[in-house]
């Protein structure tokens, strides 16, 4: 198998019929680390907007469930790239996603800033890290695997190209990226959640990684500090070291997504239908309780 292969099975897709599978082989295959990487960038990203923050602030999870919070969303977003989003596994983390989002009112605008950065972060990441740059038919696949996702969450006014999505966003960012306090706060418990993967004398060490990845106007909205002198360039450059590096090392012959990997909060494995924020598990559970007392859970 040559390290172009799957490059070479993406090409000739089309990303308007082909966009599932386009996302199944970058994803798994070409790209599973930096994939995940850059969706926790995305999901940052979309935390420096107040009235993003100021829900989730006010939801608790991040507080008292974060961890979870973390593996729940990155397992329905691993299982639709995965798995698609029209049948099976990959339309009941939809079908999930939608469920858990029903609860609460969120304006359209907001939830289509988070659609965009799904699209748009994993692209800056794996041009600026991959192992190699996102090919036309991939960037094209991003965009259009979202489109779908969105118009199946009732999220309206999507734009009609990759271009214009970034532009829009751009747009929204200028409007609404804004210091908060809930920022602040969303982001610093995402952060310790980040920090607490790794012994805690290091904790400094990945604050200060973590805000090397940020631009300055996401470290202007969370309030957090400055990065050290030479910790962005000698981050980004090692980690441009190593996608130059796995560009020599063999092409991946199975996939691999974030479902594939220990699961801090899940390690026995997990359903579908139970993920989610543990208030609302709790109820949906509590409501599927006959009046007999009989269940109805299968």
């Amino acid at each position: 198998m040559d390290r172009f292969d799957i490059l070479n099975e993406i090409r000739r897709l089309d990303p308007e019929r082909d966009h599932q599978r386009i996302m199944h082989l970058a994803f798994g295959y070409e790209f599973p680390w930096d994939s995940v990487r850059a969706l926790e960038i995305a999901l940052y990203r979309t935390y420096c907007i107040p009235s993003i923050s100021g829900l989730l602030h006010r939801t608790g999870e991040f507080y008292h469930h974060a961890q979870k919070r973390y593996d729940d969303t990155a397992i329905l977003i691993a299982e639709m790239c995965e798995w698609g989003y029209e049948s099976g596994r990959g339309k009941e983390a939809l079908e999930r996603i939608n469920w858990a989002h029903g609860h609460y009112t969120i304006r359209n605008d907001d939830f289509l800033y988070v659609l965009s950065t799904f699209i748009l972060e994993p692209i800056r990441w794996i041009d600026a890290f991959g192992w190699r740059r996102l090919c036309p038919q991939e960037r094209a696949g991003f965009y259009c695997f979202w489109r779908e996702v969105g118009r199946r969450m009732k999220i309206g006014d999507i734009p009609p190209s990759l271009e214009a999505f970034e532009a829009w966003s751009a747009d929204y960012e200028r409007r609404n990226m804004d210091f908060a306090e809930t920022n602040r706060g969303v982001g610093g418990a995402t952060r310790d959640v980040f920090a607490s993967w790794f012994p805690r004398v290091a904790a400094p060490i990945v604050h200060y990684s973590i805000y090397a990845l940020l631009d300055d106007a996401m470290i202007a909205a969370f309030g957090f500090p400055k990065p050290l002198p030479l910790t962005r360039p000698l981050l980004r450059g090692s980690l441009r070291m190593r996608g130059r590096l796995l560009r020599w090392t063999p092409p991946r012959r199975a996939p691999h997504f974030f479902t594939d990997d220990p699961n801090r909060t899940h390690p026995d494995g997990y359903e579908i239908g139970l993920l989610g924020p543990p208030r609302l598990v709790d109820a949906e559970r509590r409501a599927r309780v006959e009046p007999a007392g009989h269940t109805t859970l299968r």
